[in-house]
């Protein structure tokens, strides 16, 4: 699979996320995403999975440094011994020594940013940490981590689908060579019934949902972490990496609405700024 190159690190483009998978029960929906090849596994404390997460790792016989394996610290936990205690807590119950990518999952309005990105890039001197990143930051957020701070941020996480514009961002990024990560990549399963995704995936033979995978493939520095709790919806997650778009299809996905963001929480930040 391609990998995107950042920080040291190799990310590869299609990863598999486990947002809404709570307890044992994610252990063997990782089992079956290692089985057929996934290699990218995006967790977080707040997902309450990472034990079963670390099973599924430690039952799958892969070597650990075959894998990419991201974690989160929580927007609640962004002092720095707090941070300091997340991450204790998250390798102990994934049971590795190290992640490859620790992230901020969202900000706090009263963090002190240049203290959590100290915190956290002192986690790569130490070992446990390979490269750090952060989540659903805004452009003057994400501006102070990168120009002000001069934080090594290896990647950005946040909503990215066929209906939301992130154009700005995503340009941003790439003049700084920082890939963007999409989550939520297929609206939250909305993407399965839009008729113009979907008659674009009959004409390349396959379903709505990959077409707006393989959108998303399509871009320069993306990668996505769809989430499917189903064997075979991870097959066919996998099987966008195939789907070539071509300028018809691109066009048309252009016109889809592009102001429909589906993560909203009340701690979100001013997305505009």
């Amino acid at each position: 699979m391609e990998v995107l190159k950042t920080q040291g690190i190799e990310l590869p483009r299609l990863g598999f996320g486990t947002f809404r998978m709570p307890g044992a029960d994610c252990q063997p929906v990782v089992e079956s995403a290692l089985e057929l090849g996934y290699r990218h596994i995006d967790t977080a404390e707040m997902y309450q999975n990472e034990e079963a997460v670390g099973a599924a790792i430690a039952s799958s016989g892969i070597g650990r440094e075959q894998l990419h394996l991201t974690t989160k610290v929580w927007h609640e936990n962004l002092k720095p011994e707090s941070i300091r205690r997340a991450l204790e807590s998250s390798l102990a119950k994934l049971g590795v020594d190290y992640v490859d990518l620790y992230m901020v999952h969202w900000p706090s309005r009263d963090m002190n940013l240049g203290a959590v990105l100290e915190t956290m890039q002192s986690f790569i001197q130490q070992g446990t940490v390979r490269a750090i990143g952060v989540c659903n930051f805004n452009m003057t957020l994400l501006k102070s981590a990168i120009d002000d701070i001069g934080a090594p941020i290896a990647c950005h996480q946040i909503e990215y689908h066929p209906f939301l514009d992130q154009s700005k961002m995503l340009s941003y990024l790439r003049e700084k060579a920082i890939p963007l990560v999409a989550y939520a990549p297929l609206a939250q399963g909305r993407a399965a019934d839009d008729a113009v995704l979907r008659e674009i995936g009959a004409k390349h033979g396959v379903g709505a949902s990959q077409i707006a995978l393989a959108w998303l493939l399509d871009q320069q520095g993306v990668a996505v972490i769809p989430k499917a709790g189903r064997r075979e919806n991870q097959q066919a997650n996998l099987d966008a990496l195939t789907v070539k778009l071509d300028d018809e299809d691109r066009q048309a996905i252009a016109r889809l609405p592009k102001n429909q963001r589906f993560v909203t929480p009340p701690f979100s930040p001013e997305w505009d700024k």
